[in-house]
């Protein structure tokens, strides 16, 4: 008998497991993640009503394998596009609220009388919430196009930011301990420097690499490549002092922006599923019960913190960024749980074995308790708030609704902040490439000719002028390159004298970070000097040539990061109308719905239900403004105008379909099939077209073999005689039943 390992022997007992208990979730309605949790218990280590895997090593090593995965498919469906999308609003939202839930959190757990970093552990694993079950409660309940579901999604992308930032951090202080104001900015810093030369590299090389090799990628190639990218930045982000985590994520969002962005998120999602399945899985095999049946009361205390303490403080951050009280409300109590980064962080602290054992439990207890109550509190938000407006003094609820209109008034002037915003981030991003460029030659490319037995005079000259060369356009971008956007607002708002001050300073800014970089390489003096004639070359010399170069390089990059612009300008049109309580939301108009082809004035949306159709999108063509003869065809995109009670309502409109009796004929099965005409055919001396084939066979005739010779396509006028052979494309029953 083969001897089996004993890692297949485990997986099929938790995916075996798993497999019931998610189809028994599923028909509860309940989300699926809470279906792993439970299978994990039931296999685990901790109880004995099922068989227990034998290989835990094993399957940790699988889980972390999903974790992963499940980051490099959460950053394919980040992308930096889509953070550029996330309003002021969702960003100030989102850090008002983890910065409060961290606070909350340790505040807690020192109370508890935990240690300080138990506490800290715990502050960031109450802090994020969970994507998952969020977007699952929503689809469950209808909300998907309420107005204050896309405030919800927004906080999420931040979070889900933050969490990846707060991975880091407590990975620094956890190795350190070190909790002093420096050591922390310092790994702020530098994963912020990680970040931006990820994020210029990879929107530079990957989109051109796919787009140029579109041809040749199969699914199969795709997937492969795809894969061995997320791998490597893996590597890379584990070698530079990063989680492997950290380095999904990037490559996620990176890839997101290429133009095969979606296709790797399709092909990756059935992998992501099953490795991120044997995470939780191995979340649930940590449950102990007896652990919960000790500390039962401190799961119920963090339990009303998340939820109390998420509430208020979505609901504050939010009214505070401008949002309504009733659209603040509603975002509260629909984020008030936590689930899978809250898993991820609390395995990262048992891996650096900084947190204690307990911690663990207790957390996945929260989370399964918090996810439970997240449809009943999502579902209750409008309830509470007409309690609590007729609670509350009608003034607290108007200074509250007119601090928002004030809010949204002050937020007009979106032109010149988006122009300072660019002006900023690309003297930034040229700061970044510059010094991106002076570290890899002088840690790689150095060591390297040192290593070959170069004398250290010579491989340090051929490495200084080699790294002047290849920087010498940034450095040109970040002391004179222009944004002509940027200077006409200066001197349409009168502050044209402005841009000499910033001219000056960014100046400065390029010489002091020359100066400094070539320092790393040669003494003072040679330093000073070798920053003089670059300064020369670079401002005068080759000024033009710079120029050129660089432009090349902008236009690139731009191309690729805005390469799918027309779908952007779409959704950046679905914002909320403030004051009023109406937002424009998308829908896809169903294939077989019976209003399709039928002219808007005849359908009476705006009488019927309220709304207004403000845009069609059909396929490349985008309708503005559709004329009362406009008609609305399948899998059009329609952007409606509307509160939230009139877009439920028209809403149902666009999901109704044909009527069940208009689809209780058989389906038929369409071949090709051969009739011949015979001496008492009833198609004889009659034209393909005035002979009935058409309409009795539901088909078309495609081919005529007659004497010898063939017709292909026969044209309609065609004359049917005695022996032909026809080819009919059609019903196969009823073409059978001719003979």
């Amino acid at each position: 008998m083969q001897h089996l390992p004993a890692m297949i022997h485990d997986l099929a007992l938790i995916l075996g497991t798993a497999g019931l208990v998610t189809l028994l979730f599923k028909k509860l309605n309940q989300p699926i993640v809470l279906g792993y949790l439970v299978a994990g218990f039931l296999v685990g280590p901790k109880t004995s009503i099922f068989p227990t895997v034998i290989g835990v090593a094993s399957i940790n090593l699988w889980a972390e394998i999903g974790v992963i995965f499940l980051l490099f498919a959460l950053g394919l469906e980040f992308s930096f596009k889509k953070l550029l999308r996330v309003g002021g609003s969702a960003s100030f939202t989102a850090l008002f609220e983890v910065s409060l839930m961290i606070l909350f959190g340790f505040t807690t757990g020192r109370l508890l009388g935990w240690s300080t970093m138990d506490s800290l552990f715990l502050g960031g694993i109450l802090s994020i919430s969970s994507t998952s079950i969020i977007i699952r409660t929503v689809e469950e309940l209808g909300m998907k196009n309420m107005k204050f579901v896309g405030m919800v999604f927004g906080v999420l992308v931040i979070e889900d930011l933050v969490a990846v930032l707060l991975m880091v951090l407590l990975t620094t202080v956890a190795l350190t301990r070190d909790f002093s104001g420096s050591e922390m900015l310092g790994a702020v810093l530098k994963l912020a420097f990680f970040l931006s030369i990820w994020f210029v590299a990879g929107i530079f090389l990957l989109p051109s690499f796919l787009k140029r090799a579109q041809r040749l990628l199969s699914e199969e190639t795709v997937l492969v490549v795809a894969v061995g990218l997320c791998l490597m930045m893996v590597v890379f982000a584990s070698n530079v002092g990063f989680s492997s985590a950290l380095g999904a994520f990037i490559t996620g969002s990176i890839l997101a922006e290429t133009i095969e962005g979606e296709r790797i998120h399709h092909l990756i999602a059935p992998i992501k599923n099953l490795f991120s399945a044997v995470f939780f899985i191995s979340v649930g095999m940590l449950i102990d019960p007896h652990v919960i049946s000790i500390y039962w009361k401190e799961v119920l205390l963090l339990s009303a913190v998340v939820i109390v303490g998420k509430t208020l403080s979505v609901t504050l951050g939010s009214v505070l960024s401008g949002q309504t009280f009733k659209s603040s409300l509603q975002s509260g109590m629909s984020l008030a749980q936590i689930g899978e980064f809250s898993f991820i962080i609390a395995t990262l602290g048992l891996s650096l074995k900084v947190i204690s054992e307990k911690i663990y439990p207790i957390a996945v207890a929260v989370s399964v308790l918090t996810a439970f109550t997240t449809p009943y509190m999502a579902r209750s938000a409008e309830k509470t708030y007409a309690w609590l407006e007729k609670f509350l003094p009608p003034r607290f609820i108007q200074s509250i609704d007119s601090y928002s209109v004030i809010s949204f008034s002050m937020s007009g002037n979106r032109e010149w902040r988006e122009q300072v915003r660019a002006y900023i981030l690309k003297v930034l991003l040229n700061a970044v490439v510059v010094v991106a460029v002076f570290l890899t030659m002088a840690r790689v490319f150095l060591p390297f000719l040192l290593e070959r037995q170069m004398e250290e005079g010579p491989a340090k000259f051929l490495t200084l002028s080699a790294t002047l060369v290849m920087s010498a356009p940034f450095l040109w971008a970040l002391a004179f390159g222009r944004t002509k956007q940027f200077e006409a607002l200066l001197v349409e708002q009168g502050k044209g004298s402005h841009n000499y001050v910033f001219l000056v300073s960014r100046i400065m800014l390029a010489v002091g970070l020359l100066g400094a970089m070539v320092g790393q390489f040669v003494p003072v003096m040679w330093a000073v000097a070798i920053t003089l004639w670059m300064v020369v070359v670079v401002g005068y010399v080759l000024s033009q040539k710079l120029q050129d170069i660089y432009g090349w390089f902008e236009r690139r990059f731009l191309t690729n990061l805005h390469d799918d612009v027309q779908k952007v300008h779409a959704r950046k049109n679905s914002r909320s109308l403030a004051p009023w309580d109406a937002h424009i939301t998308e829908f896809m108009i169903p294939p077989e719905a019976p209003y399709v082809g039928v002219p808007l004035h005849q359908l009476s949306i705006r009488e019927k239900y309220g709304v207004t159709i403000a845009l069609i999108e059909r396929g490349r063509r985008r309708i503005t403004a559709p004329g009362r003869v406009e008609c609305l065809m399948p899998h059009d995109h329609v952007f409606v105008i509307g509160t939230d009670e009139q877009l439920i309502l028209f809403k149902d409109f666009i999901q109704s379909e044909v009527p069940e009796v208009a689809l209780t004929e058989p389906e038929a099965e369409y071949s090709l099939e051969q009739y011949l005409l015979t001496e008492g055919s009833p198609f004889l001396n009659k034209s393909i077209r005035d002979c009935g084939l058409r309409e009795i066979t539901h088909g078309l005739v495609v081919g005529i073999e007659r004497e010898g010779g063939r017709i292909l396509n026969p044209d309609s006028s065609e004359t049917l005689k005695r022996g032909d052979l026809l080819w009919i494309v059609g019903d196969r029953e009823k073409i059978l039943q001719l003979t």
